[in-house]
């Protein structure tokens, strides 16, 4: 068996841990990176990259669809399914490629491929063939998706969206089950691109919102264009055929099955760490298996290990998978100098149409534990000028600030053009601007932030005349 010591190891090439390994050879460390499975981040191979793929093609043909209210008739929409999906790899191949090319930069000696397992607080077993010992650790083994035991009966029919990515065309017909991020793109993307398409939610949940009236509106709107089916619970699938018949029952306990060509299970994603022999690292673990650690930190408890992106289920989105990496591998490298690292103002994106963004403290955070009233000022899209002229005006708009201070501490959305909305009022939050300051800033005209004015002109007048939202009673949508 062969034996290596190095001052740290990173188990995971994904976002966080090349990030943590560039980070731990900054400091000077002697770093080691695992892999057990294929090179390449969630994000391209399987996540962000290749889903957007697959948007952008559905909104070409939802535009051409719907382009007759500005006078301009297209003739007889075709998408060519097969064409779509060999975009959707060839360019997903494209980006993978950069991360592959990435990998490929570190020196040979500093990777290692196999299952990393612990054996011991200090060491690593690596598929039987090599035995690390390392002074820190970094765990960064990123995510699963989730499956649902109840549809183990379904055959090849039911997938997840890491399959999505690997098919050779379009189906005819898919059943989506969750209705988080994942769900409400892939499903409007595919519905959009000819694929009977209908969404079973287990609650009433809509991506990442929290705040009732936002939600109510998200609810309304995307319930116009998919078949989404609220108060459902998945029971069982069989294969029949060429076709998956899945049970489903709905909140009065009545049971009905349907017959699609694929059932998309977008329930989630589970942090890969049960598999890691945690049992031997001396770490202590929360009821979910995953170790606890300090989120300025990364570190677990006061020990040696660190734990970073996905596999620590705080923020599964890149950018927060990069920032873990980035503190967990500055603290690793120069440990036991364990400082607090750079944490920016939380922003989620679902690229549905319109976007669903939210960004600071949610609405639901805010009204955890009884704690103190806000305001609120929110802005309705419907008769917002740019919006009408690009004939997409939907949604709304709720922010947030705190009596006294006037600081802005966040805001949910479903927008025209959230994606950039957020962005601008996240960048607001982080630099922990009042609202008065935020109204001084430049608003061009005619644009979509001019939304964001009026919503924050609303906030004002909710803040001056000590006007506060309702009780965190109300506050718990589609429980």
């Amino acid at each position: 068996m062969n034996r290596l010591d190095v001052d740290v190891a990173v188990i995971g090439t994904g976002t966080a841990g090349m990030t943590a390994y560039r980070a731990a050879k900054a400091q000077g460390a002697r770093v080691l990176v695992i892999e057990g499975g294929e090179y390449g981040t969630t994000c391209a191979r399987v996540g962000c990259m290749p889903s957007k793929l697959l948007i952008a093609a559905a909104e070409s043909a939802h535009a051409m669809r719907h382009s007759a209210p500005f006078g301009v008739h297209a003739g007889e929409v075709r998408i060519d399914g097969r064409a779509v999906m060999e975009r959707v790899r060839r360019e997903r191949d494209r980006f993978v490629g950069f991360v592959l090319e990435s990998v490929a930069s570190f020196p040979e000696e500093d990777r290692l491929r196999g299952h990393a397992r612990f054996t011991g607080p200090h060491t690593l077993l690596v598929d039987g063939h090599t035995e690390v010992r390392a002074a820190r650790i970094v765990i960064a083994t990123g995510s699963s998706p989730l499956r649902l035991p109840a549809l183990a009966d379904g055959g090849p029919g039911v997938v997840t969206s890491d399959d999505v990515f690997y098919w050779d065309t379009l189906p005819e017909s898919v059943a989506v089950i969750g209705t988080g991020v994942i769900g409400l793109e892939l499903g409007q993307a595919l519905h959009r691109l000819g694929v009977r398409v209908k969404l079973f939610a287990r609650g009433g949940s809509i991506a990442q919102l929290s705040d009732p009236e936002v939600l109510r509106c998200a609810t309304r709107v995307l319930g116009g264009e998919l078949d989404i089916q609220f108060q459902s619970t998945a029971l069982g699938a069989v294969q029949e055929g060429g076709r998956v018949a899945l049970t489903v029952a709905d909140a009065l306990g009545t049971e009905s099955t349907e017959r699609f060509q694929c059932v998309l299970v977008a329930a989630g994603r589970r942090p890969n760490v049960h598999d890691l022999g945690l049992e031997h690292s001396g770490l202590e673990r929360g009821p979910d298996g995953i170790p606890l650690f300090d989120a300025r930190t990364m570190q677990c408890g006061t020990s040696h290990v660190f734990i970073a992106g996905d596999a620590n289920d705080e923020r599964p989105l890149l950018h927060d998978a990069a920032d873990h990496g980035k503190i967990a591998g500055d603290n690793a490298g120069r440990y036991p100098d364990v400082r607090p690292g750079l944490r920016r103002t939380p922003i989620a994106v679902a690229f549905t149409e319109p976007n669903i963004a939210t960004l600071g403290a949610s609405y639901r955070q805010l009204c955890a534990g009884g704690g103190r009233k806000f305001a609120v000022g929110a802005v309705s899209f419907e008769n917002q000028g740019r919006s009408r002229v690009m004939l997409q005006n939907q949604g709304m708009l709720r922010v947030y600030a705190e009596f006294g201070s006037r600081r802005f501490l966040g805001a949910e959305m479903i927008a025209p053009r959230a994606e950039h909305l957020a962005h601008t009022l996240a960048w607001a939050c982080q630099m922990r601007m009042t609202v008065d300051q935020m109204l001084d800033m430049p608003f061009y005209h005619p644009v979509i932030e001019e939304g964001v004015r009026t919503a924050l002109r609303d906030l004002s007048r909710c803040l001056a005349a000590g006007e506060s939202d309702v009780d965190a009673a109300d506050t718990e949508p589609g429980t």
